[in-house]
């Protein structure tokens, strides 16, 4: 991540993130990230919600789409990206500003998490037991989160960091 450029937000997907694929083939999904500021006013307490749009690429984009659906608490660091543009009804000048994450984890405050690693590209086909040793970790990879209904998770796990 670029220096002073990075973000860490906690909040509540708004929508079941769907997975896109762009012209030359890169994978992508979108999802609003929504948190409620509280704060205290003449005594009173009160709320101010708050949205960001989120954008993950690549196996991150892949890995969001099948494991978080609205509503669920999730964690997002990554960078800001300041977009402009003109609205072609209006004219006039837009912006925002939103989020390209670099990792989304799910929240252990109010819930519980079940991790499945996935294999990456490079890694298909080797023997589990060959990498970091076979310490009987994931032995039920593939069958997916069954309290969620969520499908499963690709097989043939590994045990190594994501490289960029």
């Amino acid at each position: 991540m670029a220096a002073g450029n990075e973000v860490t937000l906690v909040g509540n997907v708004t929508a079941d993130p769907e997975l896109q694929i762009t012209p030359s083939g890169l994978s992508v999904t979108r999802f609003g990230l929504a948190w409620n500021r509280r704060f205290q006013k003449d005594g009173e307490w009160e709320e101010e919600p708050n949205f960001f749009d989120v954008t993950c690429w690549k196996e991150t984009a892949e890995n969001v789409v099948e494991s978080f659906r609205k509503g669920d608490r999730v964690l997002v660091s990554g960078r800001l990206e300041h977009s402009r543009w003109e609205d072609k009804k209006t004219g006039e000048k837009r912006s925002k500003v939103g989020v390209v994450a670099d990792e989304v984890a799910a929240t252990t405050r109010w819930a519980t998490v079940e991790v499945s690693k996935v294999a990456r590209n490079d890694d298909r086909g080797r023997d589990d037991s060959s990498r970091n040793g076979d310490r009987g970790r994931g032995q039920d990879r593939g069958r997916g989160n069954a309290s969620s209904g969520r499908p499963p998770q690709r097989e043939d796990a590994y045990d190594n960091e994501e490289p960029f």
